[in-house]
């Protein structure tokens, strides 16, 4: 049986599709996804000139050379190999939280879109939850329940899941009113049918745009926490814990140490709201 006008195909064909004509259309998308990109490989494919596990005791505090590019820290370590390693467990960290913020979203927000007085009394305990100050709460789930990666995890799910489901069954509820919707039920879809075949694929765009902005949020956040020291342990090296430690020695004169890991913050951020920016403007265009 052939599709009503409006319907969409199943939703991971047009993801993928839609991502393409983005990337063709939009320099943005380019720009940012491109530096994004660039530094996911140089982060695990780009050789380090030196271990950034392993201190040098004889190039304590080396301002920037020809062998220490970044210089070095207090500890002797090559801040340019911390720098490019610090991408190994920050970038795919962001990635990760945003893809449990992502799915938590869709797996709640969609079923919620059906309208009845529990889902509208769940909304009311979310915003009741988001009241809360959420990056203070989830400081204080990582302190309390340790330095570890899965904790971590949790902290950008408590900060960002919220915000996918409200956002995914905001959409979700506008796209119910449609004609499209009404035609797929007429013509005997089942109430699971139309949610996964005919509301997922139309929820795609807002979920790139949120994506992008929730992976950069994830990346301060992952920071501020390991700025925190409530991040990753030492000695791995992280953005947010090379300021720290960079920070400390700035009023001494040894700028070097906080200012290329906060560059790579800054880069990382730039790129998620430039790719953000061209999918909304895609989106809006198109």
């Amino acid at each position: 049986m052939s599709n009503p006008a409006g319907l969409r195909q199943p939703f991971i064909a047009p993801f993928f599709a839609r991502s393409a004509r983005y990337v063709r259309a939009s320099p943005g998308i380019v720009a940012g996804g491109g530096l994004l990109l660039f530094m996911l490989l140089a982060s695990f494919l780009a050789p380090l000139p030196h271990d950034p596990m392993t201190p040098d005791p004889t190039a304590v505090l080396q301002a920037p050379s020809a062998e220490y590019v970044f210089g070095t820290d207090a500890n002797g370590f090559d801040v340019f190999s911390r720098v490019i390693a610090a991408g190994r467990s920050d970038l795919p960290l962001a990635l990760m939280g945003t893809l449990a913020s992502l799915v938590i979203g869709l797996l709640i927000g969609l079923p919620l879109s059906v309208k009845s007085k529990w889902s509208e009394g769940f909304m009311r305990a979310l915003d009741a939850f988001q009241s809360f100050p959420l990056i203070v709460l989830s400081v204080t789930i990582v302190s309390l329940t340790g330095n570890d990666i899965q904790n971590i995890l949790y902290a950008i799910v408590i900060i960002n899941g919220p915000r996918f489901i409200r956002l995914i069954r905001g959409e979700a509820l506008s796209i119910r009113d449609g004609r499209f919707i009404e035609a797929a039920i007429a013509t005997g879809a089942r109430p699971r049918r139309v949610v996964f075949r005919h509301i997922m694929p139309n929820v795609v765009d807002v979920c790139l745009v949120q994506c992008s902005l929730t992976t950069a949020n994830a990346v301060i956040v992952i920071a501020a926490l390991n700025f925190l020291g409530i991040g990753v342990s030492p000695p791995t090296p992280t953005w947010g814990s090379m300021v720290q430690v960079g920070a400390q020695a700035i009023s001494t004169g040894q700028w070097w140490i906080a200012i290329w890991p906060g560059v790579a913050i800054f880069l990382a951020i730039a790129s998620l709201n430039m790719l953000a920016n061209g999918i909304q403007r895609q989106v809006e265009g198109s």
